[in-house]
C-alpha cells in the first residue's frame, strides 16, 4: 500500500477537493476509483459510512478517514504543511470558518441546483426525492440557483476582502474546497460574477496542474452531461 491510500470517484467534487490537495502538496498516494464499489462488504467494512472520498493509512485509529475537509486538514497536521493550514490560531479559525460555511450553508444549496443535472442522488427528505411533481422539482432547482448569489458573495466579503486567496499570498485547503465545488455549477451555466471567475482561475493558476490535472475528469463529466 502507498503511504496514501484514495479512495475515491472521479466525477465528484468531494473527491476533487482532496485529488487536487495531495497533487498540491506532493504527497505520495494511491488512488482507487471506487465507482460502483462503495456498498460492496469490502469497502464498508473499513468505512461504514459508505462514502468518499476515503482515505486508507496505517497511522489513523480506525486505518480510515473520510470526508474531504477532514482528510486535509490531517494530512496538513501529519507533514506539516502549514502554507495550507496555517498554524496560527486565528489564521486556521478563518480557514476552518470558510470550509465549515461553505459544508453548512452553500453545499446544500449547490447540491439542489446542479445534482439534478448532474445526475447525482439527491437527499431524503429535499423535493427532488419527493412524490412532487417535475414542475415542482424544476421550481426547486431553479429557487435553490438563485439562493447561491447571496452567501456567495457573503464568501467574498468576508474572507477574500482585501486578499488573493482564504489563506492569503497561498490557497489554503478552504481555497481548494471552495474552487472545486464551483467547479459544478458551470453544469448548469450559472453566472459566475466577474470576482468568482477570477477566483477560481487565481487558485488554479496558483497550484498549477495539480488542480488542472483531477479538475479535467470533473470537467469532461460536466461537458456530457450537458449534452
Amino acid at each position: 500500500m502507498a503511504t496514501h491510500t484514495l479512495n475515491i470517484l472521479k466525477p465528484s467534487v468531494n473527491n476533487l477537493t482532496v485529488r487536487i490537495f495531495v497533487r498540491a502538496a506532493g504527497l505520495e498516494f494511491e488512488e482507487l476509483d471506487v465507482w460502483g464499489k462503495t456498498l460492496e462488504p469490502e469497502y464498508t467494512s473499513k468505512y461504514p459510512v459508505h462514502l468518499t472520498p476515503m482515505l486508507e493509512e496505517e497511522g489513523l485509529p480506525k486505518g480510515a478517514l473520510g470526508e474531504s475537509c477532514a482528510i486535509m486538514a490531517y494530512l496538513c497536521n501529519k507533514h506539516g504543511l502549514d502554507r495550507f493550514y496555517p498554524t496560527d490560531p486565528g489564521q486556521r479559525a478563518m480557514v476552518d470558518n470558510a470550509m465549515f460555511y461553505l459544508i453548512g450553508t452553500f453545499y446544500p444549496l449547490l447540491t439542489r441546483a446542479t445534482y439534478p443535472t448532474l445526475g447525482f442522488a439527491q437527499y431524503p427528505g429535499e423535493v427532488g426525492t419527493s412524490d412532487a411533481d417535475d414542475e415542482l422539482k424544476a421550481r426547486a432547482q431553479k429557487d435553490a440557483e438563485a439562493a447561491l448569489a447571496e452567501p456567495l458573495d457573503a464568501f467574498r466579503a468576508f474572507f477574500l476582502e482585501g486578499r488573493p486567496f482564504v489563506g492569503g499570498d497561498h490557497p489554503s485547503i478552504a481555497d481548494i474546497r471552495w474552487a472545486a465545488s464551483l467547479e459544478f455549477l458551470r453544469a448548469i451555466d450559472y453566472a459566475f460574477p466577474a470576482w468568482a471567475d477570477e477566483y477560481m482561475t487565481r487558485v488554479e493558476e496558483a497550484l498549477g496542474e495539480a488542480y488542472s490535472e483531477p479538475a479535467a475528469d470533473v470537467r469532461g463529466y460536466v461537458a456530457s452531461v450537458k449534452k
